[in-house]
């Protein structure tokens, strides 16, 4: 009998201890929550591409359980509506009510720059999976913001490159008069110029206007051997199909950045046929990666997935390689997590990338044809190619 109450009472000991253990485990699993700030466009214009952006962040956390680095991940959803005059109230419900351990966001680069600031001022890590204003990281940069996606420049002197290779002397650019569309035709410029070209003229009209039919004619006038122009949306498709009617299409070559034809070529018809893009993603590239991530994509969400889910897809990659290097810590250590983040390479269904000092990737910016109703890959305009981030001083 003794023997018994005796074992009975090591049994509870036992029994004691092995829930007094569970106990702790239970509350660092709960102070281990990672607090995400989606800040993105979920309706207007650019709902599409925040609602691609959002399933391709949500893929990566699904396909690694449900967690990034064991951390349950909690989110936090503001609609910005692409409207910087709300953008830094937005961010600071995110920051200062919510308490988010990182901003993702956003689409337009006003509302970017706005949330930028915001994430500075906080010390908030900051991840932009889309807005490519140079500012953001050029003169604007801070430890603690990060780019998964591209600035406007790299795409713009990539093609620039390419149309110099292709033999072109002179070169017209057009564009909506703004921030990302001053920034693509200079990437344009300098990427043409260099390789031996000229630009004789950059054309803009006011955004978001699409009446081109005066420009055109200017164009035929000129008689350039190539035309670049940054253009995305409805107004890309109204570019597109006006350049045809005005019977350029086959005496010009237009090129562009691969926001002209992605996502707009359904409704370029015919018209978009041949257009020749330089971009960071393309249709059929020959790597693992992407298979695998179409595929998911296809599965969750019934729908392909394009460059707007790669880079949400690689923007929660990113987060995960920060949280890799505090893992097993209660408290999140920025400073780790951003220099991890920093000198992460990003397995990305792009291709792999490496981020610059300045936190921007360092990425190939493919050559694209249109055929049928796909951006096909047929070639890499630039290989690894790091934007100049002027006016960085992390640089």
């Amino acid at each position: 009998m003794m023997q018994d109450q005796q074992r009975r009472n090591v049994m509870r000991v036992a029994v004691g201890l092995a829930l007094a253990a569970l106990a702790p485990i239970g509350a660092v699993q709960a102070a281990e929550k990672v607090k995400v700030g989606l800040m993105l466009p979920y309706t207007g214009t650019y709902a599409s591409l925040g609602n691609a952006i959002t399933n391709g962040f949500k893929q990566y956390v699904a396909e690694q359980g449900g967690t990034l680095a064991g951390r349950e991940v909690e989110y936090f959803v503001v609609d910005d509506e692409s409207d910087p005059a709300k953008a830094t109230e937005n961010a600071n419900k995110l920051t200062k009510r919510d308490q988010v351990d990182v901003l993702v966001g956003t689409v337009h680069s006003g509302v970017a720059l706005a949330m930028a600031k915001v994430a500075r001022d906080t010390k908030t890590l900051m991840i932009i999976p889309n807005a490519g204003a140079d500012e953001l990281t050029g003169p604007l940069c801070s430890p603690n913001v990060f780019r998964s996606s591209f600035s406007n420049w790299q795409p713009g002197y990539a093609m620039g490159k390419v149309a110099a290779e292709r033999g072109h002397k002179t070169a017209v650019t057009l564009t909506w008069k703004y921030a990302a569309g001053d920034e693509a035709t200079s990437g344009f410029a300098k990427g043409f110029e260099s390789g031996g070209g000229k630009v004789v003229k950059q054309l803009t009209l006011p955004f978001p206007n699409v009446e081109f039919q005066a420009l055109l004619t200017e164009i035929a006038s000129l008689k350039p051997d190539a035309v670049y122009v940054f253009f995305a949306g409805g107004g890309a498709v109204k570019f597109v199909k006006d350049y045809e009617a005005a019977g350029l299409k086959n005496s010009i070559p237009l090129y562009s950045s691969g926001f002209l034809t992605d996502g707009t070529l359904e409704a370029m018809g015919t018209s978009g046929e041949g257009l020749v893009t330089a971009l960071h993603y393309a249709d059929g590239l020959d790597n693992a990666k992407d298979k695998a991530f179409r595929s998911g994509y296809v599965t969750a969400y019934k729908a392909q997935p394009d460059v707007y889910a790669v880079q949400g897809y690689d923007a929660a990659q990113l987060l995960k390689a920060g949280l890799d290097a505090v893992k097993g810590s209660d408290k999140l250590d920025k400073d780790a997590m951003i220099k991890a983040m920093g000198a992460a390479t990003i397995d990305s269904p792009r291709g792999s990338f490496t981020l610059s000092p300045a936190h921007n990737p360092v990425q190939d910016i493919y050559l694209r044809k249109v055929e049928g109703k796909e951006n096909k890959v047929i070639g890499i305009a630039a290989k690894k190619l790091a934007d100049p981030a002027r006016g960085c001083k992390m640089m």
